[in-house]
């Protein structure tokens, strides 16, 4: 009786072809090219002449078809809807790195936003020139403006804002 070995792929039982040695693969259509695959992507990982010849191959292809991709994507409409979404999630990913968080300081902060009466500092404490001023909290890696980042704190555009 001829031992049974277990596919790689599709992980079924099969009877291993003789001539072929150390066989892991059975003859299904899918696990050929699943051992294709295989195969490909370790000599790429190890042979520069073939990662070479691959790259000429499909540099040579992409010349002699160079609109292929506007064609296909006119012709498939699902994977441009797909792709579009797909940067959609990028683009707002991206945003979202550079938005403020409102308590990302919280712990570092040793002043609190809010209403303080500012005074002069000297000898004589009887200073009446104390003034009204609004303190906010803006943490220096706050650099960057996008769109939607225009107004200032306040709502309204902020043109004269000292840094």
């Amino acid at each position: 009786m001829k031992t049974k070995c277990r596919c790689k792929h599709c992980r079924h039982l099969f009877i291993p072809n003789p001539r072929v040695k150390d066989q892991q693969y059975c003859s299904q259509r899918a696990c050929q090219r699943a051992r294709k695959r295989h195969w490909q992507r370790q000599k790429m990982k190890s042979d520069p002449d073939y990662r070479h010849n691959q790259k000429e191959s499909q540099k040579k292809w992409r010349q002699g078809n160079p609109d292929y991709w506007r064609k296909y994507r006119k012709n498939h409409p699902e994977y441009r809807a797909h792709n579009r979404q797909k940067q959609k999630d990028r683009d707002a990913k991206r945003r979202a790195k550079h938005l403020a968080k409102m308590d990302a300081l919280k712990s570092l902060n040793k002043i609190k936003a809010g209403s303080y009466y500012l005074m002069p500092v000297s000898d004589d404490l009887a200073n009446m020139d104390a003034s009204m001023q609004e303190i906010y909290i803006i943490p220096n890696s706050c650099t960057h403006s996008s769109k939607s980042c225009k107004k200032g704190l306040d709502g309204h555009r902020s043109e004269g804002l000292i840094r």
